[in-house]
């Protein structure tokens, strides 16, 4: 059996604890089942916005009439768009492998692992053990029970980059961030899409507000059954068919389209791993417990990214590395604190969110509300948009932001003032000192903040 001073299990996030150990002269086993560079890389983050990025530009295309601009789409060619999309992943892939492959002190098996003893993994019938492991093990989609879905094939967020000929129709079983971008993805492609949500809104941890608007722009483009569930689905000649129940009238409807796909959330792989055998504890949806420090029930052993399904963005577990290999190697340990994490869906219009919603805020605080349309500064007049807005909540004392929401253009990159003064525990003075462009879409923070109120 060979053993190591650190195991890293998982090629995604886990590679900054790899790259950290073996910069500080530790011997390294790396393990991973592939696809090399984890979740984000292969089949999140990354390759969904290499197809968002175009999508966009033909929804930008199709709205331009409200700019005065009349003009049409000639030809949309999907196989190209997938093709780099592919080409990318293995090119990253790719300059990985070099890169391990040359590192002295790191060994890589690439291969499904299962722990079998304390600290010891079995690895195609090797055994290896660590003094201390970090589990980066990642999740894969959570498939619902619905009647008939084992019988059938149906695309997910992992094998639906693999599309050769893009559906002339589509149900997205699931109404959350993956089902929000990849309709918008599709419908801008030409598919008719249909999504099918058993909750009664879109992305449902946004702001209602949000929620609603979203789903109002959305169903410009594609077909939406919020507070329906979905009860059986079956082959038919030419594709599928789903049935659904509205949960208010139990009044069913069956729908057809050539291809379904399934985004109704995403299960810890920690099952994969058998991390019971080392003595890791998970919790009841399987995802593994850690505490604060990204401790687990483990001496030694520490996990983050999706595998402890906390906050299940590629950034979250790129900072959690970071903490849990800040403990491991320092008496001084640090907390992981989660409470100025910003996120994003990028979905038409796009969504971006830090901190607290409104009701959350509510539970423990006396605060102000503050809200305000794009239209409210120059440039989002200039840009003709009229529905998207932003919303700030606000502790009435300290006037510190709890939270923040924005539905629009450039969402994610606008949220970020605000991440970064919540991170530095400012209050929202520290927003209006500083000078903002005009006319720039930035200046919808300031006015944000200056139409607060009491809800």
């Amino acid at each position: 059996m060979k053993e190591y001073e650190v195991i890293v299990i998982g090629s995604g996030a886990g590679m900054i604890v790899t790259e950290a150990a073996v910069s500080h002269g530790l011997k390294v086993a790396l393990v991973d089942k592939g696809p090399l560079g984890g979740t984000c890389l292969n089949v999140g983050c990354i390759p969904s916005k290499m197809l968002i990025a175009p999508a966009d530009r033909v929804v930008e295309i199709q709205e331009a009439k409200r700019l005065g601009i009349d003009t049409e789409i000639i030809h949309i060619n999907f196989n190209l768009i997938m093709e780099q999309m592919r080409k990318m992943i293995k090119d990253a892939q790719d300059h990985m492998r070099r890169g391990i492959m040359v590192t002295r002190n790191l060994d890589f098996y690439e291969a499904e692992a299962q722990f079998t003893d304390e600290y010891t993994l079995e690895i195609k019938g090797k055994r290896i053990k660590g003094e201390k492991i970090f589990i980066a093990s990642g999740a894969r989609p959570s498939v619902p029970p619905i009647k008939g879905l084992d019988k059938i094939a149906f695309l997910t967020n992992e094998n639906v980059l693999k599309l050769e000929k893009r559906p002339e129709s589509l149900i997205i079983i699931g109404g959350g961030y993956i089902a929000a971008e990849y309709g918008h993805f599709f419908a801008a492609m030409g598919t008719e899409v249909t999504i099918m949500q058993r909750r009664d809104r879109l992305v449902p941890n946004e702001e209602p507000e949000i929620a609603d608007l979203l789903k109002r722009e959305m169903a410009k483009r594609m077909r939406l059954l919020t507070n329906t569930a979905v009860t059986e689905v079956k082959k038919t000649g030419e594709g599928y068919a789903v049935i659904g129940k509205d949960k208010s009238t139990n009044e069913e409807q069956e729908l057809h389209a050539e291809e379904i796909m399934i985004a109704t959330g995403r299960r810890s792989n920690a099952d994969l791993l058998k991390v019971e055998n080392t003595g890791v504890e998970t919790d009841e949806q399987g995802f593994i417990k850690v505490n604060d420090y990204l401790e687990t029930s483990k001496t030694n052993i520490w996990a983050f990214g999706d595998a402890i399904g906390k906050q299940m963005f590629r950034h979250v577990a790129n900072r959690e590395a970071l903490v849990a290999w800040h403990n491991s190697i320092h008496a001084e340990k640090v907390k992981m604190n989660y409470h100025a994490i910003p996120h994003a869906v990028f979905s038409h219009p796009q969504i971006a969110s830090v901190g607290l919603t409104e009701a959350q805020a509510r539970t423990e605080h006396e605060i102000l509300v503050g809200k305000a349309y794009y239209s409210e500064v120059a440039m989002g007049e200039a840009m003709r948009e009229t529905e998207s807005f932003a919303k700030a909540i606000v502790d009435k004392q300290s006037r510190k932001i709890l939270g923040f929401h924005i539905i629009g253009p450039y969402a994610p990159i606008l949220i970020q003032e605000v991440s970064n003064t919540m991170a530095h525990d400012r209050d929202m003075r520290f927003i209006a000192n500083g000078i903002h462009i005009h006319p720039a879409l930035s200046e919808l923070i300031l006015v944000t903040l200056q139409n607060l109120r009491t809800p």
